[in-house]
């Protein structure tokens, strides 16, 4: 489950055109990363379901931490809704050449910034001329600029989107919630994820099982898709986690000499 399309994708298409860099660069013999309250938990509910939409962050909340379990993929991030602004993470190891990919994205408004940090190979920076600091982006200068994301609210994995879909919630008491999901004919929902082919589901899409946490001070603390087996698309979970409201750093603009324009090399990456 992801902010918007693509931006899982997004990350699996630089962590491989490093790869395919780096592949040259070594070979070439160049050298060798709501609130905070502690009200009790909450009883069970006249409407579960508007309980739990109203449990999901929105724009009056603090910054606040997530991650997304989508397949393969795993995001983790901050979101700081008064700043507009998101930071969206992802690591990637790559086996041949050997090294690991750490890629962070911060986005405030339509402005953004990448920083890229590579492990495992020495040198690997120097010889794709990649600096370690952030690198502030002219999405001018990208092929494909609606690849890169931008802040769209205060609930990254669109789980506001997929309760909607539901029929009824039911309220289990201690905070947890159940449905069914029809993830079949909604764009915004399928939008939402990229490691799980939806149409291949079939009608099995239209009843997908999620189970949704909310803490005791009020807020979603997670969401859980219980995608099933279908053909060779194997069962799988989506996870969407929202927690240290309030205790996340709000987010701004990298400055002085933590950030710099973004090279030739960070475009040719992001050209995938």
């Amino acid at each position: 489950m992801t902010q918007r399309t693509g931006t899982a994708a997004t990350f699996r298409r630089v962590a491989l055109a490093t790869a395919v860099l780096a592949t040259t660069a070594l070979a070439a013999g160049c050298g060798t990363g709501a609130s905070t309250g502690s009200d009790p938990t909450p009883s069970p509910s006249a409407d579960p379901k508007a309980a739990l939409l109203a449990a999901v962050p929105d724009e009056k909340d603090p910054a606040f931490r997530f991650s997304t379990v989508d397949g393969a993929d795993k995001l983790t991030g901050v979101v700081d809704p008064a700043a507009h602004a998101v930071e969206l993470g992802m690591s990637e190891k790559n086996d041949d050449p050997e090294f690991t990919m750490n890629i962070t994205f911060r986005l405030i408004d339509e402005d953004v910034w990448m920083r890229v940090k590579l492990t495992g190979a020495a040198g690997l920076h120097d010889m794709l001329k990649l600096p370690k600091r952030w690198m502030a982006l002219d999405r001018t200068k990208l092929d494909d600029a609606s690849e890169i994301p931008v802040y769209d609210g205060a609930d990254p994995a669109n789980t506001a989107a997929i309760i909607r879909t539901a029929e009824t919630v039911e309220d289990k008491g201690n905070g947890t919630y159940t449905g069914f999901a029809d993830l079949a004919d909604n764009v915004d929902v399928q939008n939402s994820f990229s490691g799980v082919d939806v149409a291949a589901l079939g009608e099995a899409a239209k009843k997908v099982p999620f189970t949704a946490v909310v803490g005791p001070d009020g807020n979603l603390t997670t969401l859980t898709l219980d995608i099933p087996a279908v053909g060779k698309q194997k069962a799988t979970k989506l996870v969407a986690r929202y927690y240290d409201f309030g205790k996340a750093p709000k987010l701004t603009a990298p400055a002085g000499d933590q950030v710099q324009k973004a090279p030739a090399s960070a475009y040719e990456m992001l050209k995938g």
